[in-house]
Formats: C-alpha cells, structure tokens, sequence
C-alpha cells in the first residue's frame, strides 16, 4: 500500500532558511550560469593536493598500529576504505587491524576495548561508528594516550561538534556535495526546478548534505522542492514512497537522491509512473553509475575509495606522530554523467575513472620517491 500524501514534507524554502538563520542571494532562474559555474570545477580529473607538508611516512610509521573499525564490514562502501587503508599500511610498514563487524555498537564497543588492549597508536572510526555513542571508550581510549578519530562520518562545518565527544576527525565535504546535487537540478531543469529530496536522517553527513541542499535551493527564484525521508528500511519503502510522491505531484521534473545506492529503488518508481524526472545522486557506487551509462540516471557524484583510504592514512599518520591534524583531507568530488561514465569501466568498478594523480602525489608527500 503506498503512503500517504501526507507522508511528503513539503519544504517551504523561504520561511525554512530565514529561520534556520541562512541568508543567501536569490539568483534568477532564468540565469543559470551560476549553477554551470559551480559544477564545473568538478567535472574534470581531480588533481592531486596535499593536505599538509611532506614527511617520511615510512619512518613515522616504524612501530605504530593503526585500529580501524569501519561501519560494518558487510558494507562495500567502509569495507572497500578500510581495505585501501590496509593496502596503504604495507606499503608505508604500518600495521593496519581491521576490526570485523557487523554493524552494531556492542561489536564497536567490543573493537574499541580491544584496541585499548593492544595498546594500539590510533583507533579510526571508519563511516560511521558515531563517536556519540562511544564516549565512554573514546575518554578511556585518551585517557591511556591512543586518539580516536572518525573518519569519512561528517562535514567539514561539523568538526567542532565530533571534538566535544572527544574525538578528531577526518572529514569530507558533504555540504558541497549536496550542493551540486541542486546545482546540477537546476542547470538540466534550465533554473525550473521541481525536486523531490529523497534523503536519509539522522546522521551526521546527512545533515550536511541537507544544509548543502537547502542552500543552493535558496539560491534559485524558479526551484521549488519536496522531501521524503527514509532513515532505514529503503528497500521495501522508497519505491513505493517515491511512486507516490511522483503521482500526487507530476510537476516533479528532479529527483536528488542523497546517497546514489537509493537509485536502485527510484528508477523502478520513475520507470512504473510513466515520470520524466531526471534522477541523481551521491557516493559513486558502481551500479550507480552503471545505471548513468544505460541512461536511467543523469548524474553521480563520485568518490575514489581507494584515494579516501590514502587521505585517511595520512591524516591518522600526522596525528600519530605529533604533526599538525589535518583539517582538510583534500578528499575530491567527481562528477558521472553520460559524457565520462564509461571512463568507470563496463561495468563500473570501485575507484575507476577519476584518473591517478593521488598515486605520485602520495608518493612523494610521504618521500617515497
């Protein structure tokens, strides 16, 4: 049975952002350069920048441990990082322990004492172990000198808040993400924009994403936007919330997906309405941009894990050898659409398509070469 129409938050742009305090310029709709000037910084190869000065990461990591525990190890996404990161620690001579998992704070309780056993140099909370809900074991972990981090779990904006639980964190910049997201809306919708937001609340980067969202709706005198939330269950909820959605209101000319594996279960319920909605998203998972290739969705924001496990390393590295934390991983955003979705490979592979430039760049900042 599908939801209700009241089951759809309409957003009220207006009234929303003036009383969440975000004051922005309101740019026509008819005038879209804007919107083009914004994504094109991220439609070409991503370069190679370092995040601070170069150090001989062989030598810092002479003896030292490094305790990850990713979200769960049934995920590909945190899975996939914590396997670069592993891949990154033989080459620099770091022991690098992967805690295996299956999601739930009873095991990342469990891996975080076991840490704290091992006396390991640093523990980094892969995607998702919310340092929240582990306060307890972060303030034991400080307390015998072993730092924690969480890694690839919020937006640059929300570092201050990971430090009162008394973590560091490794970031990436998910407010620009969902920003391009409407960006890219409001050029294909030439500034008419229609959206219906389909996100995921209650973590941190969703709340980035949002505000990132909200933002660039701001921005926009012809875009107007709903939004249905699905905190868990997408499987057997987003199709038929979406076909709903889409039935009540045909003006939907955009579906934002905030994180691209929904796709799957939206282009079933724009195929089954007859909609012409366009649809995209982020995360660049790989059946998310095979789904670009075969024309079913416009566009993905991509993220090369294998660079995240390397950015990650070395953020934890500096860290564990008394350097200056790093604020900014430089962590790249990459857009797929139908003109470079094949550079991903047929079929997409993780990690493919967004060039090689970090493999020398790290290479040299760790003075490799």
């Amino acid at each position: 049975m599908l939801p209700s129409v009241r089951a759809l938050r309409s957003l009220s742009l207006t009234l929303l952002l003036v009383a969440g305090g975000l004051a922005c310029a309101t740019v026509h709709a008819e005038s879209i350069d804007y919107f083009k000037a914004q994504l094109e910084p991220y439609t070409q190869k991503p370069k190679f920048i370092p995040a601070g000065p170069a150090f001989d990461a062989t030598a810092c990591a002479k003896g030292k441990t490094l305790f990850a525990i990713p979200q769960s190890s049934a995920n590909p996404f945190t899975d996939t990082i914590a396997k670069a990161m592993s891949a990154v620690g033989k080459e620099l001579k770091l022991n690098v322990t992967v805690w295996q998992n299956q999601g739930n704070r009873r095991e990342w309780v469990q891996g975080m004492n076991t840490a704290l056993n091992e006396k390991a140099s640093l523990i980094d909370l892969i995607a998702g172990p919310d340092p929240r809900a582990l306060v307890p074991q972060i303030k034991q972990a400080t307390g015998a000198g072993i730092p924690t981090v969480a890694s690839h779990f919020n937006g640059y904006e929300q570092s201050s808040e990971i430090a009162k639980f008394g973590a560091g964190d490794v970031p990436i910049d998910y407010f620009k993400a969902g920003s391009l997201l409407v960006d890219r809306a409001a050029v294909v919708t030439n500034g008419k924009l229609h959206a219906l937001l389909v996100t995921s609340p209650g973590i941190m980067s969703s709340d980035s994403m949002l505000n990132g969202m909200k933002t660039e709706l701001a921005k926009c005198s012809g875009c107007t936007a709903k939004t249905l939330e699905f905190p868990d269950n997408w499987a057997s909820k987003i199709t038929p919330g979406v076909q709903s959605a889409l039935l009540s209101d045909p003006s939907i000319n955009y579906i934002v997906v905030m994180y691209d594996p929904m796709t799957q279960f939206v282009v079933p319920a724009v195929t089954i309405t007859g909609s012409k909605a366009k649809i995209g998203g982020f995360n660049g998972t790989p059946f998310a941009i095979g789904l670009v290739q075969q024309g079913k969705v416009d566009m993905i924001i991509g993220e090369n894990l294998d660079w995240i496990g390397h950015a990650i390393v070395d953020a934890d590295l500096r860290r564990i050898c008394g350097m200056t934390p790093v604020t900014n991983p430089q962590i790249p955003l990459y857009i797929f659409d139908a003109a470079n979705a094949g550079d991903a490979g047929t079929p997409p592979q993780l990690s493919k398509g967004y060039g090689d430039a970090y493999v020398s760049g790290y290479a040299k900042l760790w003075k490799l070469q």
